[in-house]
């Protein structure tokens, strides 16, 4: 984590209705995308339920960028990074995320995939020199704890078949592919391109990644006929790619990143809720002595902000 610098608003500003409106979007509609998941891996195969997510979402983000007037023309190197981000993030996290989701309740997954503070620190620290504060490793491995004790609960939960530990292992992958993704954006190309034109080509690279992969792994194209599965997806695409990708970005220059960051404590509150209404996940003292680990490791690791000396 870096300082926030000087520059940045009170703590208070993020009660600004311009502020705290976006703030609430985005966490209301990342925290549902976890549990219309489940409904996508139900009617085609991952990488194909990927695939059609994608392609309902890039035409809409290239509108985006023309809408906003950013430029397409993003040189050699920005169009390598794109391919990079495409495939980390909108292929590899993707399809390590909707193959979890059939080994793990999608609140759990949730809960994981926002241990992304801890490899994106240590991988900005090998890969662009930054900083890790006292805080921010303090929180980091209570964040851990709390997360061991909501997978023991989960491994006591799950039926003797040994796929929680599949789940836990693709959770980890689609942590550790978006944990790249986001790194490798800050380097000194992708600081240079408009975060849209960006996004624009990454998803179009994901795209194609997703469908080649989908090919090797499932077969030929599976288009589901059900309509809720592409009201499902229509969702994913619109409101949980190109909707929210503006509006984070957004706050991340209003706030600054580390408190834009905030958001992702709250996601993880909304997915949890939903998976107890939604999934039937059940409580227990060591799920919720978990949680509230959890969220208060992730809490105290969002507020660092002065580095080491």
């Amino acid at each position: 984590m870096t300082a926030d610098s000087p520059d940045q608003p009170a703590p208070h500003a993020l009660l600004r209705p311009q502020i705290a409106l976006p703030f609430l979007i985005v966490a209301l509609i990342w925290g549902s995308t976890w549990f219309v998941i489940l409904g996508q891996n139900q009617g085609a195969p991952a990488s194909w339920s990927v695939t059609w997510r994608f392609v309902l979402a890039t035409p809409a983000m290239f509108a985006v960028a023309l809408v906003m007037r950013r430029p397409l023309r993003i040189g050699p190197a920005g169009q390598r990074l794109a391919f990079f981000v495409g495939l980390t993030q909108f292929c590899g996290n993707y399809n390590f995320v909707y193959r979890a989701e059939e080994h793990l309740t999608s609140g759990i997954v949730a809960v994981m995939i926002g241990l992304l503070l801890v490899p994106n620190a240590i991988l900005a620290r090998v890969l662009l020199k930054q900083p890790i504060t006292r805080r921010f490793a303090v929180g980091s491995t209570i964040a851990i704890a709390g997360i061991g004790l909501l997978l023991v609960h989960e491994a006591r939960e799950a039926p003797l078949s040994g796929h929680v530990v599949l789940g836990v292992v693709l959770a980890l992958a689609a942590m550790l592919c978006a944990s790249v993704s986001n790194v490798m954006q800050a380097n000194e190309t992708g600081r240079a391109l408009p975060m849209v034109s960006l996004l624009s080509w990454a998803m179009l690279y994901g795209m194609i990644c997703n469908a080649v992969l989908g090919w090797i792994t499932a077969g030929p194209p599976v288009i589901p006929s059900s309509g809720a599965y592409w009201a499902g997806t229509a969702y994913l695409a619109i409101m949980g790619s190109v909707v929210t990708f503006p509006l984070y970005y957004n706050l991340i220059r209003q706030l600054g990143a580390g408190r834009a960051a905030y958001n992702g404590v709250a996601v993880i509150v909304i997915a949890m809720l939903i998976s107890t209404v939604l999934e039937g996940y059940r409580w227990s003292p060591l799920a919720i002595a978990g949680a509230l680990l959890a969220t208060a490791g992730l809490v105290i690791a969002l507020r660092a902000r002065k580095p080491v000396t």
